[in-house]
């Protein structure tokens, strides 16, 4: 039994999981919204939020901090494209707002297994 165990492995194993994330919020970051299942929405969002936060407060760190703020992206994106876009463009839009970044809004069941289709996007300020 799986008694607290924070987390959800949405059927897949570890690195099925770490390719969906990083792909999802790759595509997340690139598209600024995407319809997705409910439980992927949420298993996206942390990561997103997390790495926007780092994006925000990089900006005031000294040259030093700013590069191992990029390196840390990096690592968990995997696309230097998106990093880059990542500090330069999304970072600085939520300089003032602290956290919220995302929002989540229902669409509905899907209609072959009615699964809980979501729209999640970054926040217009």
């Amino acid at each position: 039994m799986r008694h607290q165990v924070a987390g959800s492995r949405l059927g897949r194993n570890k690195d099925q999981r770490i390719g969906l994330r990083r792909t999802m919020v790759n595509q997340l970051f690139d598209h600024e919204r995407i319809q997705t299942t409910r439980a992927k929405a949420l298993f996206i969002r942390g990561e997103a939020e997390k790495l926007i936060t780092l994006a925000r407060r990089s900006a005031k760190g000294s040259d030093a901090e700013k590069v191992h703020a990029r390196r840390l992206a990096a690592a968990r994106l995997g696309n230097p494209a998106m990093v880059k876009k990542l500090f330069d463009e999304i970072g600085p839009r939520f300089e003032k707002r602290d956290g919220g970044y995302t929002r989540i809004m229902k669409l509905g069941p899907r209609q072959g297994d009615a699964a809980e289709v979501v729209l999640i996007e970054l926040v217009e300020e």
